[in-house]
């Protein structure tokens, strides 16, 4: 009786894992060493990404700052070079991210869900492609290390956030 009683909670154990989608995953990081630790593991909680502001110099990404929802987040990186912002249609979601690095991050170009491909940056170094591990998910929010220049990028998908009409 408490074979048949173990194999009944094995069983529901395993179908109620099989039915829970898994939907986040992580790519990266990407870059080099060095800078300090960043997050923006707290903003998705604002809402999507609805834009970004990308910082280049004649060799490198210098910094970043990305909008979720209505918020921007903290910048990171240096001040050196031309700031360069990207603005997100409503709905719109980043699907894939690709890029070249060598000790620092040198190219990034965001892909969206609706065909727009994103470039900023010099297009030399050790090419890298990211996209989400599941279907049905999008870029939700980024992480790295940075100093006077983004030194490494990490990028984590989930899926678009359902409580967002006003983003």
């Amino acid at each position: 009786m408490l074979t048949i009683t173990l194999l009944a909670l094995v069983c529901a154990s395993a179908s109620a894992n099989a039915i829970q989608a898994r939907s986040s995953s992580y790519n990266g990081e990407y870059g080099g060493g060095g800078g300090e630790r960043f997050s923006h593991s707290g903003y998705q909680l604002e809402g999507p990404i609805t834009a970004i502001r990308i910082r280049v110099n004649r060799y490198y990404i210098v910094g970043l700052q990305v909008r979720y929802g209505k918020v921007w987040s903290d910048y990171v990186g240096g001040t050196q070079g031309d700031l360069e912002e990207i603005f997100l249609h409503p709905g719109e979601s980043v699907i894939q991210v690709s890029g070249k690095y060598k000790y620092y991050l040198r190219k990034l170009v965001f892909v969206t869900d609706k065909g727009r491909y994103l470039p900023f940056g010099k297009d030399t170094g050790t090419s890298f492609n990211a996209v989400p591990l599941y279907p049905n998910t999008v870029l939700r929010f980024i992480s790295g290390r940075s100093g006077a220049l983004i030194n490494a990028i990490g990028l984590h998908w989930d899926v678009y956030p359902s409580d967002c009409g006003s983003c």
